[in-house]
């Protein structure tokens, strides 16, 4: 193992020797450890074939580029059709993925290969053909679950955003915060799930922070070290403060990517990417992960299909040099060209453009360049402007190392001016 499957030797399983760390070392040891993390967003039905049989497959070709945690997105009960999030069971499978057996076959093969495995859970949210809401629609008053969803002052469901589809959970409601608690227990004691993407989290924040923080440590009285990603802007303090291990790469507008207007626009793509890096000068909170990628399930066309490989090549440089948990999403490694909502089967693996070994090299050099997976870095005033991005990466304990980007079709000459320290050799 290499540390990162559950028998590996940096796994931090705290409740075998209470007494090695303090609360205050043992988070840093897993602050450091969770910058060492690659997260694979996995669509299991967009594996060829759909399913944990599919999943199964690659898992040697994504252990061999450097996956090390695997995210897989909604694999419970669903609507027909339906990507994932409109969630019927809690604690059951979707057929066509697969069996329970099947699953625990899938958890015990990545940890296997020193992987971790994540589940995507929904805690803000059923659908409205969960069995719980179909039972206040039939029943009113009279139904047992009627407090289960959250209402507004004339007694409405509220939803998530507009979509009268999908009945905002009331997490004020004790039963329901047992059911949320049960739902994430469940996987972790039956299946050795390792950790959560938890969707949508940002809407319990806004109706009861408190209860959140209190979910968050007992999922850490189960297992110190599972890794638990929010769906959340990384900007707000909030989530670092208790206890997440990452949030998401957002402005502090609700899902928008900090990236997003960086490509194409007026400004030199350095100038542009250090505002939208640096929180426009104001910084993330120095303890906090940032969660950050090119594509997941909620960015549409892919990255590449929209800007093109030459500008995918140059973000996948930084995806994987910057500090934070960089997240590669299905597909990302081959080039493939798809929309995850809009395609139910299979895509097309066949590797394009080289970019498996692009992948797997920029991993390989993240893994062994100390600097890169420090949470430290500075950006560095490059020339030609419109062509390059800059930075310092590293500190004295990790050691530096300077990452020059070019943006430009074409190989060009630049500078780059380094710190004085670095520049005079010192």
């Amino acid at each position: 193992m290499d540390g990162h499957g559950r028998s590996g030797e940096q796994q931090l399983v705290r409740q075998s020797n209470p007494e090695a760390a303090s609360d205050a070392e043992f988070a840093a040891r897993r602050l450091d450890r969770n910058s060492r993390e690659i997260v694979y967003g996995v669509v299991p039905r967009n594996f060829d074939p759909p399913g944990f049989a599919g999943v199964m497959a690659r898992l040697d070709s994504m252990a061999e580029f450097g996956v090390t945690s695997l995210w897989l997105t909604p694999i419970t009960p669903t609507v027909p059709g339906a990507f994932g999030y409109e969630v019927l069971d809690y604690t059951d499978i979707r057929p066509d993925y697969g069996t329970k057996e099947e699953f625990r076959a899938l958890v015990n093969a990545a940890h296997a290969h020193g992987m971790r495995v994540l589940l995507d859970i929904v805690p803000n949210h059923t659908s409205a053909e969960h069995p719980f809401f179909l039972d206040t629609v039939q029943n009113g008053k009279e139904s047992p679950y009627l407090d289960y969803y959250d209402r507004d002052e004339a007694g409405t469901p509220t939803h998530y955003f507009s979509w009268d589809h999908l009945p905002n959970l009331n997490v004020d409601n004790p039963a329901v915060q047992q059911f949320i608690h049960d739902a994430f227990a469940y996987w972790m004691r039956e299946f050795g799930v390792d950790g959560f993407r938890i969707d949508a989290i940002w809407g319990i924040r806004q109706r009861n922070p408190q209860y959140l923080a209190s979910l968050v440590q007992a999922l850490r009285e189960i297992n110190p070290d599972v890794l638990l990603i929010a769906e959340a802007s990384a900007r707000d303090p909030y989530y670092a403060a208790s206890d997440f291990d990452a949030a998401y790469d957002w402005t502090d507008e609700l899902g928008h990517w900090a990236w997003r207007d960086v490509f194409g626009g007026a400004r030199p793509p350095g100038e542009a990417l250090t505002d939208a890096i640096t929180n426009e000068g104001q910084g993330y909170r120095p303890d906090a992960l940032v969660m950050r990628f090119l594509n997941n399930n909620d960015t549409g066309p892919r990255f590449l299909t929209t800007h093109g490989v030459g500008c995918y090549r140059a973000g996948l440089a930084m995806l994987l040099t910057l500090p934070g948990i960089p997240c590669l999403f299905t597909g990302d490694e081959v080039g493939a060209a798809y929309e995850p909502y809009k395609t139910p089967g299979p895509i097309d693996w066949t590797e394009r453009h080289g970019l498996y070994d692009d992948t797997r090299r920029l991993i390989a050099l993240r893994g062994g360049i100390p600097a890169l997976s420090s949470r430290a870095w500075a950006p560095l005033r490059a020339s030609p402007a419109d062509a390059h991005f800059a930075y310092l990466r590293g500190d004295e304990e990790s050691g530096q190392a300077v990452v020059i980007v070019n943006f430009s079709p074409e190989e060009t000459m630049g500078t780059v001016q380094l710190p004085g320290e670095l520049a005079t050799g010192k």
